[in-house]
């Protein structure tokens, strides 16, 4: 299996799992939906297949970047020139489109053919015009200080964030969010659930029989946190993860981060806090379920309603997707949890307590710090069987887990030596994120790079510097040029794959979450560069976000509001019942998609719309179907228009940790 698709491959984790046509009545499909956008079609845009295409990152180049576009024939061509216009008219450069082709798309564009115009370094906006057999223009785009560019990404990204809180706390926004799911303050506690398998043997998210409470278990306040993806399930998983991305990206800023970074990081540490329970040692997994027993109640992918109706949704059959909502345990109070979840809510919360030690408050990073240290200690290191991230696992199969315990004794680390803890006290946890890392390295390396089942590539470069803080200690299990090295060997596949992919991609777009290992590829290079010093990859970095925001075949963006053409008919319930895609401007700034998928992922076809769904569909993407990968902007599509905070928090981490570097 490749490099970045171990774990997302399955067609049954959690996003495409939980899509599944599951409804006992008229929808084919549980959970897709819509982030949308209302953007104007620009001359060569993707949403019209013609005899060519130009295809540019619509965001913005930095100064001193390589900066390529793709002219996409319908043909060979000869004697075609390019020009490009600045926002006066002018034209700055011009040349002719030599070279070959880099190769066939598909069977409407047999030919593809780079631009290079990485000579206008001038900051400005731009477009660019082709003349000769093709007569076409480009969108328009920014040549900018590249921090400046990537500081864009996460103010972006953050704002995915702040329209996914639920609860009392919400931030209204262009979404127009209300307070929701205020019975989650005091949910009732059942036991794991029992589920049928699917009809291929693997584990269905279809509840066998009845929930039934944990006998004395007294309910619990979860009230608050994030919905993960465009349906309101709320898990530990992704929410830890999500806020690891925006600790570690506030501290990469530092005093350049947004403050809107810094209290999204603290709103996400405030959940996990209610998810964890110090006092009786219990990790709570998750709020809510996917599918029900399908007969005598159903579950939250059975509706397409906004949040704020289900406190107050009467229907028996809905009991559990909406008034009563579930909540699960990891495991029994005071048992040995499986060691995924663990290193990912510890690192967590030693990432606020390392917040909080450089803002002077060290009670509260203490209290943080002793909650990091409490939960890592109940992890199961010596887990058989699968690993539980979520009821059911299927939902996010995980296999791995050395990483993330690296990550959390790494970051605890580096709490206490925020702190001014003594050596005595942080070189345990150094000892062990050092064997975690070497066990990595030996056993599970090269399954997957950076995204939500691979946090490796974060804990290496932090326990690179959490070392170099002990004043490098020899004797360890790793040291830090293995460390270095790893990272390097992270990213040399996807270099790899890139130098012969047409539009340098660097990812698998035939298979789930290309986008969010794209951007893990960006964050690990700056990671990389960063602990090395080495800017052999740094090309690569910039070729894999002007793939993302929109120099890809398909002439689109896959983060809403970042060019002129993003997802516009996502697959969430929030933006598609509150305007997306009708053209009132209510979009979900921030959003990132799936992103092309492989073709056999659409086989079955979309399905039906939901009762509540709102239609909106942009399959003219198909025109440009190629390679395996397939990409379709409809609300029904969760294959690949569903956003989900894991991939918009690799959106802000890459942005943050480019910025960082202080390209230009």
């Amino acid at each position: 299996m490749s490099s970045s698709t171990r774990a997302s491959s399955t067609p049954n984790r959690h996003r495409a799992g939980r899509r599944r046509p599951d409804r006992r009545t008229l929808l084919a499909l549980a959970v897709g939906s819509g982030l949308v956008a209302a953007a104007a079609v620009p001359l060569a845009s993707a949403q019209a297949a013609t005899a060519g295409q130009l295809r540019v990152d619509q965001v913005a180049y930095g100064t001193g970047d390589t900066k390529i576009a793709y002219l996409m024939a319908g043909g060979k061509v000869s004697g075609e020139s390019y020009r490009l216009v600045d926002s006066t008219g002018k034209t700055v450069a011009s040349g002719s489109v030599t070279g070959s082709s880099r190769g066939s798309w598909n069977s409407a564009y047999p030919d593809v053919y780079p631009i290079d115009f990485s000579k206008v370094t001038a900051a400005g906006t731009y477009h660019l015009v082709t003349s000769g057999t093709l007569a076409l223009s480009s969108d328009t785009f920014r040549i900018e200080n590249a921090a400046t560019l990537y500081q864009g990404l996460v103010s972006a990204g953050v704002n995915f964030f702040q329209n996914q809180r639920d609860g009392s706390d919400v931030i209204a926004g262009t979404l127009k969010r209300k307070p929701s799911h205020l019975n989650d303050a005091s949910a009732t506690v059942y036991q794991t659930p029992d589920f049928i398998a699917n009809s291929d043997g693997g584990t269905g998210d279809q509840i066998n029989g009845n929930l039934k409470p944990v006998s004395g278990a007294k309910p619990v306040n979860v009230e608050g946190g994030w919905f993960d993806a465009g349906d309101y399930l709320k898990f530990t998983f992704t929410a830890s993860y999500g806020d690891d991305l925006l600790y570690a990206s506030a501290r990469a800023l530092g005093s350049g981060a947004p403050a809107s970074l810094t209290a999204e990081a603290q709103y996400g540490t405030s959940w996990l806090n209610k998810m964890y329970n110090a006092s009786t040692k219990t990790l709570y997994l998750q709020v809510g379920i996917g599918a029900g027993n399908e007969s005598s109640y159903g579950g939250d992918h059975d509706l397409w309603r906004l949040p704020q109706a289900d406190d107050s949704d009467s229907t028996a059959y809905d009991t559990y997707a909406a008034k009563d909502r579930p909540v699960f345990e990891a495991a029994a109070p005071g048992a040995r949890i499986d060691p995924d979840v663990v290193g990912r809510v510890a690192a967590a919360f030693a990432f606020a307590a390392q917040a909080d030690a450089k803002a002077g408050d060290t009670k509260d990073a203490a209290t943080e710090l002793a909650d990091a240290t409490s939960l890592y200690a109940q992890a199961d290191t010596s887990p058989s069987g699968t690993l539980e991230t979520a009821d059911p696992e299927a939902y996010y199969p995980e296999s791995i887990w050395h990483d993330a315990m690296e990550l959390g004794a790494t970051e605890i680390a580096l709490a206490q030596q925020a702190l001014g803890d003594s050596a005595a006290s942080y070189k345990p946890y150094l000892t062990q994120a050092a064997t975690w890392a070497s066990d990595y390295i030996k056993k599970d390396s090269g399954q997957d790079t950076l995204n939500l089942y691979d946090v490796s590539a974060i804990a290496h470069a932090d326990l690179i510097t959490a070392l170099k803080n002990a004043g490098d200690p020899g004797g360890l299990a790793v040291t830090p040029a293995a460390l270095v090295a790893n990272l390097k060997a992270q990213l040399a596949g996807a270099v790899k794959t890139s130098g012969s992919d047409i539009f340098h991609e660097g990812g698998d777009y035939t298979n789930f979450d290309v986008d969010s290992h794209t951007f893990g590829f960006i964050s690990t290079e700056a990671l990389y560069q960063k602990a090395s010093g080495d800017t052999e990859y740094a090309a690569f970095a910039n070729e894999q976000r002007d793939w993302l925001l929109g120099d890809n075949a398909w002439g689109t963006s896959f983060m809403v509001g970042e060019g002129t053409t993003f997802p516009d008919c996502m697959g969430s319930q929030i933006p598609n019942i509150s305007g997306s895609g009708n053209g009132t401007g209510a979009i979900d700034t921030g959003a990132v998609v799936n992103g092309p998928n492989g073709t056999d992922n659409f086989s079955g076809g979309l399905g039906d719309l939901m009762t509540g769904m709102v239609k909106c569909e942009k399959d003219s993407y198909t025109a440009f179907t190629g390679h395996g990968g397939e990409y379709v902007d409809d609300v029904r599509s969760w294959q690949s228009s569903e956003p989900a905070l894991d991939m918009s928090g690799s959106a802000i981490l890459a942005g943050a940790l480019q910025a960082a570097l202080g390209g230009k």
